[in-house]
C-alpha cells in the first residue's frame, strides 16, 4: 500500500500547516465508512476527508464536492454533537506509525470546555475512525465497531477503553544511526528492501525498493548513503507529492520515484496528489458494491437477449424457404390438371426460373392436388408470418439490448442520487417489480439535474449521467442550436454544447467528456457524434434516453482521466 507511514508523515504536516486552530463547522457522513469534515482556518473553508475505506483508506484534503445522505447515520449525528463548533489543537501522527490523531477543543453538554479526540487508523482492511475522551481513553464510538466476534485481541465498542494497535517492535527510521542500520542486515539473505520493511516502521515497499535503487546494488555504505539521504529528506520535511502512472499500475508518493518508469506528475501539496489518485476510484467502488444485485440482474437480462436472438437468428434462416414454398404452391396449382390423388411426387416445368427447368415437388399421397398446393401456401405464409415476427423481436431484443447496457454504463458512473433515479427509471419501464421496501414518506421526485462545467474558453457544456438527465437535457433544456454530442454506437451520455458558437477546444473537451461517461471510458481514438439539437428526436414510445439523428460529424477522441478531472473542476457556482 503506498499510503505509509512515510505518506502519513507527510499528511499531518500539511494538514497540521493549513488546519490548525481551525473551527469544525459542519460534519457529514457521505458513506458508511468516510467522514467529511468543514473546518473553517486562516480565512479560507477546507473539507477534510477521513476515509476507514478496506481498499483506499486515507486522510487529505479535498476539492470535490460529495453526495451527503438526506438522514445522517447515527455515527455522524455523535460527531456532529461533539466535534461541530469546536477548534483543532493538534494534528499528530504516533510515531512512524499509519495512525493519526485530531486533537480538539470543544463544549459539552453543561457548557464546560473539554477535549476530544478523532483517531484515525488507516491500515487496510482493518482502517477505523474512533472518537474518544483522551483525558480517560474513553471510546464515546466508532465508525466500525469492533466486538468480540470480530477480535478476541482488540475490540472497539462504546464506552470500552481505547487501546491503540499492537506494537511490532520495529524501529523508528528517523532515530536509527549509520552502526545500527548496517549491523542489522542478513547480507547473505539478500532481498534487502523486504529487510527494510520488516527492521522499520513506517516504510512500505514503494519507498524501501526506492532506496535499494539508489544504492545499485553497492556496499554496505551505499545503502547507508541512499536509506539517510531519504531519511532526512522526510525529517526535515522536504516533500515532491509525486504520481506515477504506468500501464500495469499506478503509485503516489512523497518524494520523487526513480525505480518506477512511466508518466509521473507532481502536484503542489500532498492533498491534490491524493485527491488526484484517489479521483472516482472509492466512489465507483462504493456504487458497485451499493448496486451489486442492481448489476446482475440487467448483466443477465442482457445475456437472455443476447441468446434470445441467436435462436431467432437461427429461425429466421428457415424462413428463406418461403418464396419456394408459395411457387411450390403456384405451380400445383397451374399444373393441377395434370394431377391425381395418390401421387408422391409432381414433375412440372418452372416458369419462374429463366431457363424453364423442370422442378420436383413433394406430394403428400392422401392429399388431393389442391389439398397439396394449400398445403405448400399454408407454409409459406406461416413463415413469412414467422419471418416478419423474428425480425420484430430481433429488433426489440437488440433495442432491449442496447437500453440495459446505457444503464450499466450509467451506474459504474454514478453518484448516490443518481443511482436512485436509475431504479426508479428501472421501475417505470418495468424492469424492477416490487421488492422494494415502502419507504415511511413518499419522496417527492427531484428534478434530473445534469452536471453542469465550463470548457476552457468558458462555454457551458451539460453532461447527462441517466437517462432521466439524459431526456430532460436533450429534449426539455436546451436549446435548437446547442450542439448535441454522444458517442457513435456506444451506450453513453447525451452531452450538450449551450452555446451556438463555440471553439474547437470546447468541441474536443465537450466529445472527451462524451466518450469519459461511455462504455469505451478505457478505450483510445473514440468516436464521438455531433450535431445540432433540432437534428436529435425522440421516436414516438422510445425508451427513456434513446434517439435518433441526422447530419452527424464524427470526431475521435481519448478520454484522458486527468484532462477530465480538470474540465470537471470548472463547475458554475451557485
Amino acid at each position: 500500500m503506498s499510503f505509509d507511514g512515510i505518506m502519513t508523515r507527510a499528511i499531518v504536516y500539511e494538514l497540521s500547516q493549513t488546519l490548525s486552530s481551525g473551527r469544525i463547522t459542519k460534519v457529514y457522513q457521505p458513506s458508511e465508512i468516510e467522514i467529511l469534515l468543514y473546518i473553517r482556518a486562516f480565512g479560507k473553508n477546507h473539507r477534510l476527508l477521513l476515509s476507514a475505506h478496506p481498499a483506499y483508506p486515507r486522510v487529505h484534503l479535498i476539492e470535490e464536492n460529495m453526495d451527503h445522505p438526506t438522514e445522517p447515520p447515527m455515527f455522524c449525528m455523535l460527531m456532529r454533537k461533539h466535534c461541530e463548533g469546536a477548534i483543532i489543537q493538534s494534528i499528530e501522527q504516533i510515531g512512524m506509525e499509519r495512525v493519526i490523531h485530531i486533537n480538539f477543543r470543544t463544549r459539552n453538554e453543561l457548557g464546560d470546555e473539554v477535549t476530544r479526540r478523532i483517531v484515525i487508523e488507516i491500515m487496510g482492511r482493518h482502517s477505523n475512525l474512533i472518537l474518544l475522551d483522551p483525558e480517560t481513553d474513553t471510546i464515546l464510538d466508532a465508525i466500525r465497531r469492533v466486538t468480540p466476534a470480530i477480535s478476541q485481541h482488540r475490540q472497539v465498542l462504546p464506552g470500552s477503553t481505547y487501546s491503540p494497535p499492537p506494537d511490532q517492535a520495529k524501529k523508528n527510521p528517523l532515530e536509527v544511526d549509520k552502526n545500527t542500520f548496517i549491523a542489522g542486515f542478513d547480507y547473505n539473505r539478500g532481498q534487502l528492501d523486504k529487510q527494510i520493511m520488516q527492521r522499520f516502521t513506517g516504510i512500505g515497499p514503494l519507498i524501501a525498493k526506492e532506496i535499494t535503487h539508489r544504492a545499485e546494488l553497492g556496499s554496505r555504505e551505499k545503502l547507508w548513503q541512499s536509506f539517510h539521504q531519504v531519511m532526512e529528506q522526510i525529517r526535515r520535511h522536504k516533500y515532491q507529492p509525486t504520481a506515477i502512472h504506468t500501464a500495469n499500475k499506478s503509485v503516489f508518493s512523497a518524494i520523487p520515484i526513480t525505480h518506477v518508469e512511466g508518466e509521473q506528475r507532481t502536484f503542489a501539496t500532498m492533498s491534490a496528489c491524493l485527491e488526484s489518485f484517489y479521483f472516482g476510484k472509492a466512489e465507483r467502488d462504493r456504487i458497485k458494491q451499493q448496486t451489486q444485485d442492481l448489476m446482475r440482474k440487467l448483466q443477465n437480462d442482457i445475456d437472455k437477449n443476447t441468446k434470445k436472438i441467436k435462436i431467432l437468428e437461427k429461425e429466421l434462416l428457415e424462413t428463406t424457404k418461403a418464396d419456394s414454398y408459395r411457387i411450390y404452391g403456384e405451380l400445383l396449382t397451374a399444373y393441377m390438371h395434370q394431377l391425381k390423388r395418390g401421387d408422391q411426387e409432381a414433375q412440372v416445368v418452372n416458369y419462374y426460373d429463366p431457363e424453364g427447368k423442370e422442378v420436383t415437388i413433394q406430394l403428400n399421397p392422401i392429399l388431393t392436388p389442391s389439398e397439396n398446393a394449400q398445403r405448400y401456401f399454408k407454409k409459406y405464409n406461416k413463415l413469412k408470418a414467422a419471418k416478419k415476427w423474428n425480425e420484430e423481436q430481433i429488433q426489440k431484443a437488440k433495442e432491449e439490448i442496447e437500453y440495459l447496457e446505457s444503464v450499466l454504463v450509467q451506474l459504474m458512473n454514478s453518484t448516490r442520487r443518481e443511482v436512485e433515479q436509475i431504479r426508479e427509471e428501472l421501475q417505470e419501464e418495468g424492469w424492477l417489480k416490487g421488492g422494494q421496501k415502502p419507504t415511511k414518506k413518499r419522496k417527492k421526485k427531484e428534478m434530473p439535474t445534469p452536471l453542469s462545467v465550463y470548457s476552457s474558453d468558458h462555454t457551458l457544456v451539460m453532461v447527462g449521467r441517466n437517462n432521466k438527465q439524459n431526456d430532460y437535457l436533450t429534449h426539455q433544456l436546451a436549446s435548437a442550436t446547442d450542439t448535441w454530442l454522444h458517442t457513435k454506437d456506444i451506450p453513453g451520455s447525451h452531452v450538450v454544447i449551450r452555446s451556438q458558437s463555440f471553439s474547437e477546444t470546447t468541441l474536443q473537451e465537450a466529445a472527451m467528456l462524451a466518450a469519459y461517461f461511455s462504455k469505451a471510458r478505457e478505450s483510445s481514438q473514440v468516436p464521438v457524434d455531433y450535431t445540432l439539437i433540432k437534428h436529435v428526436k425522440k421516436p414516438t414510445g422510445a425508451r427513456p434516453g434513446f434517439v435518433h439523428y441526422v447530419q452527424q460529424r464524427t470526431l475521435f477522441v481519448t478520454p484522458d482521466e486527468q484532462k477530465v478531472r480538470e474540465i470537471l473542476s470548472h463547475k458554475p457556482k451557485h
